[in-house]
């Protein structure tokens, strides 16, 4: 039975051939970055400065030597919230967040630091803008017939108020007007994910990080599900810090990320130790990168993020391969949508619209983004992360999870997904849900065998 991996949203399966071969020939041929001037202590350098290089191309940076490799975006993101919020400080956030971003916080807030935590619309969705979403379910049920209307209306008398509600929430949208009336003078940070890790939906970081400059405040961006995937512009988008994990869109090996800063940004290191420069100084460099590096780095899993971000750069970058994904997830989430009893999550307004212009271009903004639709490019709002997350009826998400896995090979997401109070706006925190996530070695035949799948679930 072929194993068919939609699982690319927790960490890439289907890589490079040439990721593995550079790690293999980085245990061959590397030494010790920095600590040493023989050859294989100088070949670790050249490859991780040739790593920090292509990051900083990849997110339109302030510098190389302003990314410092991590473990992973949680360790970076740690680092840039311990690292820069202080008792009596004001930071806000929101309910997309991962547990990267909420655990800490959440330390930090039993420390004396005030959190705010933006909601979504209504808990979910304003009903006056569940219109389409009604529509199309109303239609699903004409073309259904008969017998799957009496399965729905069954299915909803049996889950009464909770359902309906869920019904209304399941775009979870999130209240954009409370986010900017929360970011003025003398709020200290600002941390968001770019897309959340549940429902796929974008937010337009460049209307926020603009926001935060106009207000002084530090904007601290998650890229954990876009970064390889969305354009980022560091700059344009006002980021001041760029946390990001190598293993998901990047392609790179586990055990790969980064953090990325601004210049002028400052953090207090979560560790300090070994650092190849500075020997007799009681105190860690203060220069980056080496200010946010105690210790070795990950040497052979930054060589092969290198050799990710060469693949991704020779074969049309970040716009190649979300022009992929996203027609896969779009394909997918198009099939899906006529399965009885399913149920999504997120918003897919943006896969409902197929008016194109004489490029093959979406010819509206499903965003409502205020720039001209020939600028409107990509993750600014406009598009999803290449993700679908669903439930079919009340099934429990890990039974459908491993039926899909058992019988057909296909691999999913289920369950929670790190995002607790997502699900809470949602009311998915006891189903949980199944998450289809794609990548660019992803087939339409896979996609047209999951849809199989759930019909005949």
């Amino acid at each position: 039975m072929e194993r068919i991996y939609f699982d690319s949203a927790a960490t890439s399966y289907y890589r490079p051939r040439q990721v593995a071969e550079a790690v293999v020939g980085a245990m061959d041929a590397m030494g010790n970055s920095s600590r040493g001037t023989h050859e294989t202590a100088l070949a670790g350098a050249r490859i991780i400065a040739g790593a920090r290089q292509l990051v900083n191309e990849f997110f339109d940076g302030y510098g190389a030597e302003q990314t410092a490799f991590t473990a992973n975006s949680t360790e970076s993101l740690n680092m840039a919230l311990k690292g820069l919020l202080k008792p009596g400080d004001k930071v806000v956030t929101t309910v997309m967040e991962h547990n990267s971003v909420l655990r800490p916080l959440y330390q930090l807030e039993a420390l004396g630091v005030e959190v705010v935590r933006v909601g979504c619309l209504n808990g979910g969705l304003k009903k006056e803008e569940c219109g389409e979403g009604q529509r199309r379910d109303k239609g699903q049920q004409e073309e259904r017939g008969q017998e799957g209307q009496r399965r729905d209306k069954g299915q909803q008398e049996e889950r009464g108020q909770e359902g309906q509600q869920q019904d209304i929430q399941q775009m979870g949208l999130l209240d954009m007007d409370k986010l900017f009336a929360e970011i003025r003078p003398g709020v200290k940070a600002v941390v968001c994910t770019h897309a959340s890790n549940l429902t796929g939906n974008v937010l337009d970081i460049r209307r926020i990080g603009r926001a935060c400059r106009e207000a002084g405040t530090v904007f601290i961006v998650d890229a954990s599900q876009t970064a390889g995937v969305l354009p980022i512009s560091m700059k344009e988008d006002f980021i001041d810090i760029l946390c990001f994990t190598g293993h998901k869109g990047l392609m790179g090996p586990q055990g790969t990320g980064g953090i990325c800063l601004r210049k002028g940004i400052v953090l207090e290191p979560l560790l300090t130790g070994g650092s190849g420069i500075l020997t007799y100084s009681k105190y860690h460099p203060q220069q980056m990168p080496a200010a946010l590096e105690a210790g070795t780095l990950n040497g052979h899993g930054i060589a092969g993020l290198r050799a990710a971000l060469l693949w991704i750069k020779e074969h049309g970058g970040t716009e190649a391969v979300f022009q992929k994904e996203d027609a896969l997830a779009k394909a997918f989430y198009q099939e899906a949508k006529e399965v009885p009893g399913i149920c999504f999550y997120g918003d897919y307004r943006s896969y409902e619209d197929n008016r194109n212009d004489e490029h093959g271009q979406r010819s509206v903004n499903s965003c409502g983004c205020e720039r001209p639709k020939e600028n409107c490019f990509l993750g600014r709002g406009c598009v999803r992360a290449p993700m679908v997350t669903m439930n079919l009826m009340d099934e429990d998400s890990g039974e459908v999870s491993d039926w899909l896995a058992e019988e057909w090979g296909i691999d999913t997401r289920s369950g929670g997904h790190c995002a607790p109070l997502m699900h809470g706006a949602l009311g998915t925190r006891k189903q949980g849900a199944v998450r289809f996530s794609f990548s660019h070695f992803n087939t339409m035949e896979q996609v047209k065998k999951a849809v199989q799948a759930l019909r005949e679930y």
